[in-house]
């Protein structure tokens, strides 16, 4: 007899988001990101973190300074953003995106040009900004679903 209390596509797709968080080097906000295709294979993956190329070490990781040039945000490269790029298919119509913070507007157009038609988050701590709400106000225009994830408390356990 099959085992019955295995984990849904979107616990592990979001699971597969949360571990990729953790590469990222941000010291205040880890985001990862999976992007998954209609016969839930995974096409790519993402983190926020630096541009290929920049010598982490070198760059400013502060959420404030005097000049926005010291800070991380010019630099820092979405976890969304990162996926799309990271992505191992030409063509991404269709596929679903988890992210474990709701994406901003820059990221949402990436999204939505891509043609991404459906993002499962995680969190939304950013709900009240004008970022946040461009994008879902961006999402219902161009038709990509969205939805906060709802875990099903189920305890992830591996049997060996």
């Amino acid at each position: 007899m099959k085992r019955t209390d295995y984990i849904s596509w979107d616990e592990y797709f979001m699971g597969i988001a949360m571990l990729s968080a953790q590469r990222s080097k941000d010291n205040s906000t880890q985001v990862g990101a999976c992007i998954v295709n209609k016969e839930n294979k995974i096409v790519a993956v993402g983190y926020n973190g630096m541009p290929t190329g920049c010598i982490d070490d070198e760059m400013p990781w502060e959420r404030e300074a005097d000049s926005q040039l010291d800070t991380k945000y010019p630099f820092v490269c979405h976890a969304e953003l990162n996926a799309i790029l990271n992505s191992n298919i030409g063509n991404l119509n269709g596929c679903t995106l988890y992210v474990t913070l709701f994406p901003c507007n820059e990221c949402a157009k990436a999204i939505i040009q891509c043609g991404i038609k459906r993002v499962v988050y995680y969190s939304n701590k950013y709900a009240d900004t004008d970022s946040v709400k461009a994008s879902g106000i961006l999402f219902s225009k161009c038709g990509v679903e969205y939805e906060q994830y709802s875990p099903s408390g189920k305890e992830l356990v591996l049997s060996l």
